[in-house]
């Protein structure tokens, strides 16, 4: 995985599993406060509330995770631009719980653009801040690093290798022996079949030149005998 995994093997701090956490899943409290934000969203007497709720809530939970995880450079991130991330959704939540119930169907298409809102946002503190760390002058980031697929922290700011979207030497290096062996394939196929087909003309030139000689024989052979035969004859004759 290139650097971004030797990173994550270097000393965690204990405090990372207390203290606050950046991308938004990895904080168990963040889940119990969406949770019950959006329950009191949804009157009891609503029809279908719990797969209502249920729904609504793992969309929202998990839209982090949809995140980080289709992008390996939208993989980590200051825990302090997690931070306010999550008092925004909770804001926004905060909002939404003191308008009017106006139905289900409202309600989910606010959620939406909520949802739609946040994930715009977590994007592009994501991508700026990959845009920052892989920056070759690499401007330091004060405060922890989280990363967002194993939700432990990282003690350095600046990252370089496939988190970067830079190739692997070692992964380069195998392409190419690949692409060499690849090659070497199609040239020992290209030589054998030209060197089975010089054979097959070398030994069908060889076979028509001993047809030839082997019919020029017989036709001599036929010919003495032929002359044999009329010498006989003309003999033969004489005598009588």
């Amino acid at each position: 995985m290139g650097d971004l995994w030797l990173l994550l093997l270097l000393p965690l701090s204990l405090a990372a599993f207390h203290g606050v956490k950046a991308c938004l899943e990895c904080d168990p409290k963040f889940k119990e406060d969406i949770r019950s934000l959006i329950t009191k969203l949804v009157p009891s007497e609503v029809p279908g509330r719990t797969h209502l709720l249920e729904w609504q809530i793992k969309e929202m939970i998990h839209l982090s995770f949809k995140v980080s995880h289709g992008d390996k450079m939208l993989r980590v991130l200051a825990v302090h631009k997690a931070v306010k991330l999550r008092i925004w959704l909770k804001n926004e939540l905060y909002k939404l719980g003191n308008e009017t119930w106006k139905g289900a169907f409202i309600l989910q298409g606010k959620l939406l653009d909520v949802r739609q809102n946040l994930e715009s946002k977590l994007k592009e503190i994501l991508k700026n801040f990959s845009e920052v760390a892989c920056s070759e002058d690499c401007v330091v980031t004060e405060g922890p690093i989280l990363d967002c697929w194993t939700c432990l922290r990282i003690t350095t700011h600046c990252f370089r290798g496939e988190y970067c979207g830079e190739e692997d030497s070692r992964t380069a290096e195998n392409r190419e022996i690949g692409l060499f062996l690849i090659l070497l394939t199609e040239v020992v196929i290209l030589g054998s079949a030209w060197l089975l087909f010089h054979i097959c003309v070398s030994h069908w030139r060889k076979m028509k030149a001993i047809r030839r000689s082997l019919k020029k024989y017989l036709e001599k052979k036929l010919e003495e005998l032929i002359g044999m035969t009329d010498k006989e004859k003309d003999d033969s004759g004489i005598r009588k």
